[in-house]
């Protein structure tokens, strides 16, 4: 049987916020992943199962609701330990996950000791399993997503804080922008295959910006100036503790990574502000210098292969959180 192909990330509408936080994410796991907030219906899952797709090895790894301790960590068979004289390791969540995405619905109804040990696997890159003396550790290298409707019930806010950036989504969409992202759902779940070698070449341009990125990205030093601005404006927003300094830190990087550049500008610690402070400003205030708050995205009459998403083969692109649409392709 063959699996139906994930819609493609670059022929998403719009969420251009969104889809450069994943990518960030996609580009430098230690961030710490992204938290979505926002109603049903807003393609948080398709997001998610898209930058997959941009992974080496393009895993996508879901956590149910009501999974266990041992599903998510994976068990230790003692009596083969005993027997045999060593350990049998039955793999959980977190080792299918390795190299991939683990995708967390609701995370907000999930049990908070899952939630705290899936954050601290997802920080440490490993997963250590312990029973009677015995233990087992293994990677767990992934790109966390997890997704929520605050309506639905809040995040204690010691577990929203580890979670690396927070967007939300607004499911106020302008009506042309939602006759695109209906028109594309509906050829994709018409023909899935087709609508993805439509978007083919689009798609391999952006994988081969985000590998050029993951490659660029410890190149790129972690320098004294930068850090000095960003521990004054998180000073500033009045946020608790230091894991926003640091978070800020990591994908101001990435994102000059994303750039094509050598060195952390001032666009690139702009451009992650409100995803690191999002969630942890103690006072809600807008942000310091928004970029572009007045400009939205509006639909252009552009192909597959053109725009901010589409055109990505050269790696240094416009940059700031406001990225274009890319259109709906006309038909021949």
């Amino acid at each position: 049987m063959t699996d139906i192909p994930h819609f493609p990330l670059s022929a998403v509408v719009g969420a251009d916020d969104l889809k450069l936080a994943l990518c960030l994410a996609a580009i430098d796991p230690k961030i710490g992943g992204v938290l979505i907030e926002g109603p049903r219906g807003m393609a948080k899952s398709t997001l998610a199962r898209g930058l997959a797709d941009l992974l080496a090895s393009g895993q996508f790894v879901t956590l149910p609701l009501g999974a266990t301790e041992e599903r998510l960590v994976g068990t230790l068979d003692l009596d083969a330990a005993l027997g045999e004289g060593r350990a049998q390791f039955s793999p959980g969540v977190l080792a299918k996950a390795d190299g991939g995405v683990l995708y967390v619905d609701e995370v907000n109804l999930l049990p908070d000791h899952l939630v705290d040990l899936l954050l601290d696997v997802a920080a440490s890159g490993t997963n250590l399993i312990e029973r009677d003396g015995i233990s087992h550790r293994h990677a767990a290298r992934f790109v966390l997503i997890g997704t929520m409707n605050p309506e639905e019930g809040e995040l204690r806010p010691q577990l929203l804080d580890r979670f690396g950036f927070n967007v939300a989504l607004s499911g106020h969409t302008l009506p042309a922008e939602r006759g695109q992202i209906i028109r594309r759902r509906l050829d994709f779940d018409s023909d899935p295959a087709a609508f993805c070698a439509q978007w083919a070449a689009p798609q391999a341009a952006l994988r081969a910006r985000c590998t050029q990125a993951r490659e660029r990205l410890e190149r790129i030093a972690l320098d004294d100036e930068t850090l000095a601005q960003i521990t004054e404006r998180c000073f500033a927003a009045g946020v608790d503790g230091l894991r926003a300094d640091l978070v800020w830190l990591r994908g101001a990087r990435a994102h000059a990574a994303w750039r094509g550049a050598d060195t952390i500008a001032e666009e690139d610690i702009q451009a992650v502000a409100e995803f690191a402070l999002r969630h942890r400003r103690q006072q809600q205030s807008p942000p310091a210098s928004p970029p572009d708050q007045g400009q939205s995205a509006q639909p252009s009459d552009t192909s597959p292969g053109q725009g901010q998403w589409g055109d990505l083969p050269a790696p240094a692109l416009p940059t700031g959180a406001r990225r274009e649409v890319p259109a709906w392709p006309k038909k021949p």
